[in-house]
């Protein structure tokens, strides 16, 4: 599996507001600027992490955006799913595929464990434990 740029930078950002949140909310500027990220996509980046729950946003002079709930309860998975879409592996785990060859294909069982693994991984991370991650970091 490798996650687009979609992927990655929406982790990126979502990371920033782990690390600046309690501080109410934040602007996109500054959330581009500390991560070195363009603003003009974390905008489109945003649309989707709001409409999936993950992010609240604030209008006016002192807007932006903020988390929806505690770090520790948001997970890179969730993030990843918003932003990316469902991370199977392989069309042929998706719902809505028509395999011509899914009886008895003998990598399907083997695609399935990598999906599962992925999953497993992704969904028990949270933004607090990254955040928890690079402050042990920094401490080195």
């Amino acid at each position: 599996m490798k996650l687009s740029t979609k992927g990655r930078y929406g982790l990126m950002a979502m990371f920033q507001l782990a690390l600046d949140y309690g501080q109410g909310p934040i602007s996109l500027k500054y959330i581009a600027e500390k991560q070195e990220l363009s603003e003009n996509y974390l905008e489109q980046l945003f649309s989707n992490l709001r409409r999936d729950g993950l992010l609240n946003s604030v209008r006016g002079a002192q807007g932006g955006y903020m988390l929806s709930r505690a770090p520790k309860e948001i997970t890179v998975g969730q993030v990843l799913r918003s932003l990316e879409g469902n991370l199977a592996p392989a069309d042929c785990l998706l719902h809505d595929n028509d395999c011509n060859k899914e009886e008895g294909c003998a990598t399907k069982q083997v695609m399935l464990r990598i999906k599962q693994g992925i999953d497993s991984v992704v969904d028990s991370i949270t933004l607090g434990d990254m955040v928890e991650d690079s402050l042990d970091i920094s401490q080195i």
